[in-house]
């Protein structure tokens, strides 16, 4: 790691100014200085601080900033040190332009087919054959063609290649507009994110990139540290360091054993102050964030030359690679010292497709594939017909021989074919899933912002619509994290409601303030109301908060008491930690012995006091016989009533002998109980409807807390999490490890399985209890189909948990950095209701893909078997390739925007989560799909057939190759467009509904993109002219077209009268990839995945851009394998 960071000076030239004057613009250091400084660890580094510093304060004064009083908040002074130490900002990769974002669009291989054709057809039209051989070439131009319409051959060429731009300037649009949403949802994130320094006294909160160098910051419990600094002052601290190290140990920090913190670490324990030297690019996570830079590069030029042999393979995945730079301030771990093998496994990982976790894209890959070598498939088959056809009927029945002068006329007949066939192919190819799924994702993204619901990783909100559990935390999430002191047992006496100071003994008051605000971090703090009449503002802990508000409430204040003896004072902390379950502060007595307070849960400090005061203030013993009392007749009563029980204790020492402060367990023993108190923290009044909602859709809520069995059953029963005469299970954490783990001690799935069905509540449990019952839910066999577990966690050691789970959702108020890093969504109000919220719009994302792909499916089925027995009867395609690519245009991109932006309703949860093995079109789906496309064909082909003496007009069919457009195709072409259309209106509905306007107004998308697209359809039909092929139409024929499209609406009733069981022909389709399809590669780089993930914090951009990118690439991928083994 020393090298590295040594290695990486080379790539920041130092101003030149620097090199000669040492200190620049009044400070002790300079920039090369602090960053050398940065690069020690241990005690090279405080060896380093005394010789060059004197120690931490002499680097502060260096720094001209006070160790207690901070910076001055002087914007001039700021500004400065901005200037010269730089920006805590590491400045994001370049995103891609415009046209980088075309010229990617152009890589897509049906259009590349197309453009090839349409040049080769543009080519050839401008060729005119020599007049006299014409007619020994067979009728090849027939007599309908004058002068005017032989010179307008080109323009089926140049609408082709218009409507390819058009095609790859709406995908290049999407794309942009889709990095834009993702840059400035990044910003808003790293916005969110502040953190606390000390100015002029003052403990503010400011934005991450605000820091400057001198700054003096808070780090506490929590934190992901925003810049490098040394320690001045620290109780207990703990980094855990992996995600620069890559060793996963825990690092004691202490002013004077290890004092460096470095950006990008997290603080695992304990809290402290330190002063910050260095930021953005010059810090730790800097440096690395700009050899990445710098090597990536490099890659892209390795890149270049290795392209040739992987082809479109790789693609997506260098892709996401490059994107992956872009996130400005997210942390990439380092690989360890032994950087050889792993690169060698990244490297074999690589050329492995990474699987993801998105169950829809899983399905839609699998659909597209499908879809795409049908389409190929019938088009190869549409050209070699028309061909032979050509052929036959030239040479042989007409038996004419194949002359030099004719050639370019039959290999414009052959031209003419090939493009009828990509028509065929480019229609049957559905390009318009990865935009719908797109477009879907990204508006329900947004306006999940409006239902506080911050979506990290795209794919998140997809997966919450198939969530079949949900594991909770109790406090902030289900209760309103508002706590109070509503009960206590002081001086032997329960008080059920808040005591009389005058009630008390002063010796217990006394103790009792002290305990409570010695031993307390002193950045919790009690804030006068912001508004008049409101509740005063809790700042910091909340259980601290109410033991604070308590001391308030007995007429005290803690403010003296604190600033008698300054937390810079405190002897030795014990700060709180999951494993603990209490804090702990050691104060000097000013007779030289020393005084320890205590707090924490009540069952587990019971039991290491034995006295206890009572009425008078004097000391009595506390037996074991006293604590079961205790338990039974104080602290199982007030849990009953849903209150946490919180003991508070102390114990003096003597001056003479000053114990082993290291060894914990000895100190904090042999306590005197001073008070017991209940706290309450009120159920949110929505949470029991939100949850009653759940449960209707299918989802079961469980509570896991670290709070006791009788508080959280309490409180799980408010909820209506539990209800009277239900069959289900509440545990603790021990009884629970009992019951699934077997004698040695290990994990047993098939024991989990016997426990998590019941289990509703799991009560006293540790962060590991939380991450074992998630990982054994979703990898039960049991159920008929795999859990999808959502898990709500706000504290750092909920990381692992919310990794593991499908979806994390972290508290955007209460929750850690190390909780918001491990999510995939962030509730910024705490609220259980938020999460409801979620679950609708991700159902909802899942139902417009369906909506989208009946839709489309419809038009694919009818077009592509139009254009194939319409070339093989009538040696020309009814839709010409113009018509073809509009329909296109406007069933795929359009309709994708229509469908995909429908807003959800309530109705959404009345229904059971679809589960990962539902197929994405269901019967019901697939009845609409082939119910319409009979109703379409058939209109199609009667008029194919007998439209012309239905209308009495010219004929169609048969026509040479330039004559002009004839009223009877436009009327086909017309028609089926209205036939679209309207079924448009029938795609809105998937699951049989009757009424398919309901709520149609609430969407205006849907209703300009339907009318606008009529509007377009009169435009192309009455002044298309040649390019379309459309002749102008009467207002009679109009009718017609607009009457039978019309019909598809109450073609769609018909259809929903027939019942779905009947039809039991129907097959289902777009399962999601089974198990048996995984490859043994993926299964090995599974396994790996796991440890991998655990260390590695996830990224959302890898996850969105591949995803899509891997849509269209291997969707194009299998197609492009198909069409090579066909071809050769």
């Amino acid at each position: 790691m020393g090298d590295m960071a040594n290695s990486s000076i080379e790539f920041h030239p130092k101003p030149q100014q620097q090199r000669e004057v040492p200190h620049v613009g009044g400070f002790g250091c300079t920039l090369a200085e602090l960053r050398s400084l940065m690069e020690l660890r241990g005690a090279e580094a405080l060896q380093k601080i005394q010789e060059a510093y004197g120690d931490v304060s002499g680097l502060c004064r260096r720094l001209k900033t006070s160790p207690t009083e901070g910076l001055a908040d002087n914007t001039n002074d700021l500004e400065k040190r901005r200037q010269i130490y730089g920006q805590n900002f590491i400045p994001p990769k370049q995103p891609k332009t415009f046209l980088q974002l075309v010229w990617e669009a152009l890589q897509d291989v049906t259009l590349i087919i197309l453009e090839v054709a349409a040049i080769v057809s543009l080519g050839l039209s401008f060729y005119a054959p020599p007049g006299e051989e014409s007619e020994a070439c067979g009728n090849v131009s027939g007599g309908a063609e004058d002068e005017g319409e032989a010179e307008a051959g080109w323009i089926e060429g140049a609408a082709i290649l218009l409507s390819v731009i058009c095609v790859v300037l709406v995908t290049a649009f999407n794309d942009w507009s889709k990095e834009k949403q993702f840059r400035g949802l990044q910003s808003r994130i790293e916005q969110e994110q502040k953190f606390t320094v000390i100015r002029n006294g003052q403990l503010l909160q400011v934005p991450v990139a605000a820091l400057v160098v001198g700054d003096i910051a808070q780090v506490k419990y929590g934190d992901l540290l925003p810049a490098d600094g040394v320690l001045i002052q620290g109780n207990d601290l703990k980094i855990d360091e992996s995600s620069l190290t890559g060793e996963s140990d825990h690092v004691r920090k202490s002013a004077d054993k290890d004092p460096m913190l470095l950006s990008g670490t997290h603080v695992m324990e304990g809290s402290g102050r330190m002063v910050v030297t260095a930021v953005g690019v010059n810090s730790q996570t800097g440096i690395i964030f700009t050899l990445l830079g710098a090597g990536g590069e490099e890659e892209e030029k390795k890149d270049k030359k290795g392209k040739q042999q992987d082809g479109a393979m790789d693609s997506s995945q260098t892709r996401a690679k490059k994107q992956d730079g872009a996130v400005a301030m997210e942390m990439q771990p380092l690989k360890s010292a032994e950087g050889g093998e792993m690169e060698e496994r990244e490297k074999k990982k690589a050329n492995v497709p990474k699987k993801e976790k998105s169950v829809l894209q899983g399905k839609l890959t699998k659909l597209a594939v499908q879809i795409g070598k049908a389409g190929l498939v019938m088009s190869a088959i549409t050209v070699i017909i028309l061909v032979l056809y050509f052929v036959i009927e030239t040479f042989v029945v007409d038996g004419r021989v194949w002359l030099a002068e004719c050639t370019p006329v039959y290999v414009q007949y052959f031209v003419k074919f090939f493009i009828i066939g990509v028509t065929v192919l480019v229609v049957a190819v559905p390009e318009g899933l990865p935009l719908a799924v797109t477009i879907s994702l990204a508006y329900s993204v947004k306006k999940m912002m409006k239902d506080n619901n911050l979506v990290r990783h795209l794919d998140a909100c997809e997966t919450m619509g198939n969530a079949t559990a949900i594991c909770s935390d109790k406090t902030g999430t289900l209760t309103t994290n508002r706590m109070t002191v509503v009960q206590s047992y002081l001086g032997d006496t329960h008080y059920k409601e808040i005591p009389a100071p005058s009630a008390l003994t002063p010796k217990i008051l006394d103790l009792l303030v002290h305990a409570i605000s010695i031993n307390s971090a002193y950045t919790t703090k009690i804030l006068p109301p912001e508004k008049e009449g409101a509740l005063p503002r809790q700042v910091g802990n909340k259980t601290e908060c109410a033991l604070l508000g308590f001391v308030l409430d007995l007429k005290r204040d803690f403010q003296p008491v604190r600033e008698q003896i300054p937390e810079d004072q405190l002897y030795k902390v014990y700060t709180f930690n999951s494993v603990r379950k209490s804090m702990s502060t050691v104060i000097r007595m000013p007779d030289g012995g020393f005084r320890l307070f205590s707090k924490g849960a009540s069952e587990i400090l019971l039991k290491k006091c034995t006295n206890i005061l009572n009425s008078n203030g004097e000391l009595r013993g506390f037996r074991p016989r006293d604590r079961d009392d205790m338990v039974k007749k104080i602290i199982e009563p007030m849990a009953c009533d849903g209150l946490r029980t919180i003991c508070i204790a102390y114990r003096d020492f003597s001056a003479i002998q000053e114990p082993d402060w290291d060894n914990e367990n000895e100190v904090v023993g042999d306590l005197t109980c001073i008070a017991v108190v209940g706290i309450e923290d009120p159920v949110r009044p929505e949470v029991p409807e939100a949850i009653r909602k759940c449960q209707r859709a299918g989802i079961t809520v469980r509570m896991v807390t670290g709070d006791n069995i009788n508080t959280a059953r309490a409180i799980a029963a408010k909820c209506g999490i539990i209800q009277p005469g239900e069959d289900f299970l509440c545990l603790e954490g021990k009884e629970f490890n009992r019951r699934i783990r077997n004698e040695k001690g290990e994990i047993e799935q098939e024991r989990l399985d016997k426990v998590w069905p019941k289990l509703r509540v799991l009560a006293r449990s540790s962060p590991t209890d939380k991450h074992t019952l998630v990982k054994g839910i979703i990898d039960s066999t049991t159920g008929e189909q795999r859990q999808v577990v959502a898990v709500t966690g706000d504290g750092t050691n909920d990381g692992p948990a919310l990794k593991k789970a499908d979806v994390g959702f972290a508290m955007g108020i209460a929750g850690t950095d190390v909780a918001k890093e491990a999510s995939d969504i962030i509730l910024t109000d705490d609220n259980f209701t938020s999460i409801v919220k979620a679950v609708m719009w991700g159902r909802n994302v899942y139902d417009s893909i369906s909506k989208f792909l009946q839709f489309q499916l419809t038009v694919n089925v009818v077009a592509v078997i139009v254009a194939f027995t319409g070339a093989c009867i009538t040696q020309d395609s009814p839709l010409k390739a113009v018509q073809m690519l509009w329909v296109n245009l406007i069933m795929d991109t359009f309709a994708s925007l229509a469908l995909a932006t429908e807003p959800p309703t309530e109705s959404l949860l009345l229904r059971k989560p679809y589960g990962r093995d539902k197929p994405l079109i269901s019967r019901t789906m697939m009845k609409n799909i082939l119910g319409h496309a009979v109703y379409q064909l058939t209109i199609i082909f009667t008029l194919l057939f007998v439209g012309e003496l239905f209308f009495d007009i010219d004929s169609g069919r048969n026509a040479p190759l330039h004559s002009p457009p004839s009223e009877h195709y436009t009327i086909i072409f017309n028609t089926f467009v209205m036939m679209q259309l309207f079924n448009e209106i029938n795609a809105r509905k998937i699951h049989g509904e009757r009424n398919v306007f309901d709520g149609i107004f609430s969407n205006p998308i849907f209703c300009t993109i339907v009318l606008g697209t009529f509007g377009i359809q009169i435009v192309i039909v009455q002044f298309g002219g040649k390019p379309f092929s459309c002749s102008p139409l009467s207002t009679e024929q109009w009718l017609w077209c607009l009457f039978v499209g019309v019909g598809e609406l109450v073609w769609g009733q018909v259809i929903a009268t027939i019942p779905t069981s009947q039809l039991k022909c129907l097959k289902e389709a777009g399962h999601g990839p089974g198990k048996d399809e995984m490859t043994d590669e993926e299964l090995a780089e599974g396994e790996e995945e796991i440890d991998h993930a655990e260390r590695e914090l996830r990224r959302g951009q890898i996850l969105w851009f591949r995803g899509l990118n891997r849509i269209q690439t291997q969707n194009f991928l299998s197609l492009f394998t198909v069409f090579r083994s066909t071809v050769s």
